[in-house]
């Protein structure tokens, strides 16, 4: 309920999320003008080489604002990440029914309802593709009429979008049956959410909940279904609901390593720690073609766990992860440190951390924190034998003899899992 509340905290202050732009275009398939209202994120115009994933709104006049609010929210902590949004204009003149026309027995779009249909894959969608960096991953939202209609690209050998968010659906004759269907048959990877709530229209409501019994029971890999039913939701109020849920469980993957997830998939683990993170990040590319670098807190999180496992080794992997996302930090020294350290060998220890100093301080990765551990473990290092004695001779590292290695470094580690705690000081700047 926190969530919520916050979440409708930010749609009602009107937070900058993205530059907001009306446009309009001009349609051959609809054969009239139609606006749009297009957000792009705040780092649009900074991250040059930036794609990022669209999400397209039916019912945009009113379900924009909502949208974004949440989004903005959900990538404040860094829970979400940017999309461009675009909003299609269909309640100025009540447009919307006949852009959702349906035939009346087989429930396909006909007449305008046709043209409407492929206005938004063969006009929209390449319109927007032109004018601004899209990455591959495409959306779909819409409330009733126009949650049902969504439906319909459904029925496509090859779905033109990979998620799908139908809040209380009007569905068309035999589309309870026949949407578990496709989503049993269709191959690419499908986000599929859709909601009700025990206020909402009850001819509505019982179709829908036909069409989820069916649908709950397929087991396939490429499939993330699910659908809420809101508890005291009327079939308006459902959808401030169904927003943020629709968005996070979409959005799982992005989120950093939580408490839960550390506890539950990571500790767990009998080995394996960095290889989890590899793939986290890969799966991410992967599925919403967004290439990120590896979070602090994530590097953070299976430092704990390789702590907590007493798996030692695996510092050294973890070291190459950290030079390759933070080449000019002291991450990577630092994790190689805490390798020789933990495994006895402190002059070796004592080196890394020297080397450490010398490069730029990351998270709370501090010089001074690098000099402590150094100073430290020197004490636990042989000392030079006196004249007469036999005992071996060890120098101590001099930094300035120490070359500087192209490994980063990053948080100070820790045993404690890892909190759901906000984005960074260094996120929030950005």
């Amino acid at each position: 309920m926190k969530k919520y509340i916050l979440f409708l905290f930010f749609i009602c202050s009107n937070v900058a999320f993205s530059q907001k732009i009306t446009d309009t275009i001009s349609s051959k398939r609809l054969n009239e003008d139609r606006e749009i209202t297009i957000g792009l994120p705040p780092s649009y115009e900074r991250h040059q080489n930036q794609k990022y994933p669209v999400l397209i709104l039916l019912d945009g006049d009113f379900l924009f604002d909502a949208f974004q609010g949440a989004l903005s929210y959900g990538n404040y902590w860094d829970d979400l990440p940017e999309v461009i949004i675009v909003g299609i204009s269909q309640n100025k003149n009540n447009e919307r029914e006949a852009d959702c026309a349906v035939d009346a027995e087989n429930g396909l779009p006909t007449e305008k309802g046709e043209a409407f249909f492929e206005f938004i894959g063969l006009e929209l969608l390449p319109y927007i593709q032109k004018q601004y960096r899209t990455a591959p991953f495409k959306m779909i939202a819409g409330l009733d009429t126009t949650a049902g209609f969504l439906n319909c690209y459904l029925y496509k050998d090859i779905p033109l979008f990979d998620a799908y968010i139908s809040m209380s659906p009007e569905l068309p004759t035999g589309m309870e049956e026949q949407i578990p269907e496709r989503l049993a048959l269709i191959e690419k990877p499908i986000f599929y959410y859709h909601s009700s709530g025990d206020g909402d229209m009850k001819k509505m409501r019982n179709r829908i909940i036909a069409l989820d019994e069916v649908a709950k029971k397929i087991n396939k890999p490429t499939l993330n279904y699910r659908f809420d039913d809101f508890k005291g939701a009327s079939h308006y109020s459902l959808v401030l609901n169904s927003i943020p849920s629709a968005l996070y469980q979409i959005f799982s993957v992005y989120q950093p390593i939580s408490t839960t997830e550390f506890n539950e998939k990571i500790a767990v683990l009998p080995s394996g720690y960095v290889d989890y993170l590899s793939q986290k990040y890969d799966v991410i590319e992967k599925s919403l073609a967004l290439k990120l670098p590896i979070r602090l807190n994530d590097f953070k999180a299976i430092e704990a766990a390789i702590l907590k496992n007493k798996a030692y080794p695996e510092f050294e992997k973890l070291a190459q992860l950290a030079k390759k996302n933070y080449p000019k930090s002291m991450l990577a020294d630092y994790q190689m440190g805490q390798m020789y350290e933990k495994t006895g060998e402190n002059a070796k220890a004592v080196k890394s951390y020297m080397t450490a100093f010398q490069r730029e301080e990351i998270g709370d990765l501090t010089k001074d924190m690098m000099i402590e551990r150094a100073d430290e473990l020197k004490k636990s290092l042989p000392k030079k034998g006196k004249p007469g004695k036999k005992e071996a001779a060890v120098e101590e590292p001099v930094v300035e003899e120490t070359p500087p290695t192209d490994a980063p470094t990053e948080a100070a580690p820790t045993d404690t899992p890892p909190t759901d705690a906000p984005a960074t000081e260094e996120k929030k700047k950005e």
